[in-house]
């Protein structure tokens, strides 16, 4: 659509034209879809981290996990996927949650 105005690179998200986009507009930009799509603001690198707790949650394999994240060895998928919690590490914060939930008698 930019036409003769394209500038070809090898960013993955790019102004209409093609050109970087400026840090602040494209931060701005995913807060706005954030709001219109009704979920919690989160920094742009955390949807990374999501996407890799998601697809360790769904016991995909390291391998496949590290061309989607597009990391370079497989120690960097490794480190994300041993940050995931066990069934027993979320019942346990969950216990905690809920005391924390609790009114305190003092």
């Amino acid at each position: 659509m930019a036409g003769e105005e394209w500038k070809n690179s090898d960013l993955t998200f790019t102004t209409r034209t093609g050109t970087p986009i400026e840090p602040r507009n494209f931060n701005r930009a995913f807060e706005s879809h954030c709001h219109q799509a009704g979920v919690p603001r989160i920094r742009v690198h955390d949807t990374r981290h999501t996407c890799a707790s998601l697809l360790a949650a769904l016991d995909v394999h390291p391998r496949v996990a590290m061309r989607i994240m597009r990391h370079s060895q497989i120690s960097m998928a490794m480190d994300v996927y041993t940050q995931i919690p066990t069934p027993e590490t979320r019942k346990a914060l969950d216990r905690l949650n809920q005391s924390l939930d609790r009114p305190s008698d003092v």
